[in-house]
């Protein structure tokens, strides 16, 4: 499964719902909890994810950056920063194989297209009257 960015979430949660995401945030937040909040939910706990590797990334460039001297201090910050950016890549992908699983099973229904009319059963023909089978005897 390729990887998926919030970007891609956000899209696909809009396709299924047919709504911008901004208009599902507005919307769900008036609503009960159900799918649709732990779609958000789930696509905001992916950004958030992203926005850390970011962080963290960031931060690692400015370690090693090729004018700067690594000595000893600076070995334990590369070492701390390394970890945090792997935890923040492991839960990342967690996010988004869980929330990619959840849209990959839901479809989104398609409007209801009008049936055609049903024709109505032929009446019953009236009974025969006493007298009409009287004089067919």
């Amino acid at each position: 499964m390729p990887h998926l960015t919030s970007t891609d979430i956000a899209g696909r949660i809009e396709d299924l719902y047919g709504v911008p995401l901004a208009d599902l945030e507005t919307h769900a937040q008036d609503q009960p909890p159900g799918m649709l909040s732990a779609l958000l939910g789930m696509h905001d706990d992916l950004a958030i994810a992203e926005r850390s590797i970011n962080v963290h990334r960031d931060h690692l460039a400015r370690l090693v950056h090729p004018e700067r001297q690594i000595g000893r201090h600076e070995v334990s910050h590369l070492l701390d920063g390394s970890r945090r950016l792997a935890e923040a890549v492991a839960v990342r992908d967690v996010q988004a194989k869980s929330v990619a699983a959840v849209l990959q099973s839901l479809a989104r229904v398609p409007a209801p297209t009008p049936s055609p009319p049903i024709p109505s059963p032929p009446l019953p023909a009236p009974p025969l009257s006493a007298r009409t089978a009287a004089r067919n005897r």
